[in-house]
């Protein structure tokens, strides 16, 4: 699957679309595909602040549970209820498929992330 230009993406596996000062973050198919059926996914209460690179939740899969870290530094203003009862849209589009929304602490700071071609170099 190729991956979409229009986001930033972590070591980590997770990517962001920043639109303004808003960013939707999700995780790469790669990850999805490393973790393999999703079951379970563990969201942050709208409200939270989280620093670039804690931890903002967790992902349960048939084989593991992995931690999901945040890209950049804000406030969740939004996260997707849906996957509270269809954690398997993850696997099925993961690049269509938003976690949380954050409102951007310093939006200029996506420029520390890695670009499509950048990520899909780091993995090999």
């Amino acid at each position: 699957m190729p991956y979409p230009a229009d986001r930033k993406y972590t070591k980590d596996h997770e990517w962001i679309r920043i639109a303004g000062d808003t960013g939707e973050v999700g995780i790469t198919d790669y990850a999805q595909q490393q973790l393999g059926d999703v079951v379970y996914v563990e969201l942050p209460d709208v409200g939270r602040t989280i620093s670039a690179g804690e931890s903002f939740g967790s992902i349960e899969s048939v084989k593991a549970v992995s931690e999901l870290f945040a890209p950049m530094t804000g406030e969740v203003v939004a996260v997707n209820d849906h996957l509270k009862n269809h954690p398997e849209v993850v696997n099925a589009d993961p690049h269509g498929t938003w976690m949380i929304k954050l409102k951007l602490a310093q939006p200029t700071d996506a420029g520390a992330l890695l670009d499509a071609p950048q990520y899909q170099s780091h993995l090999g």
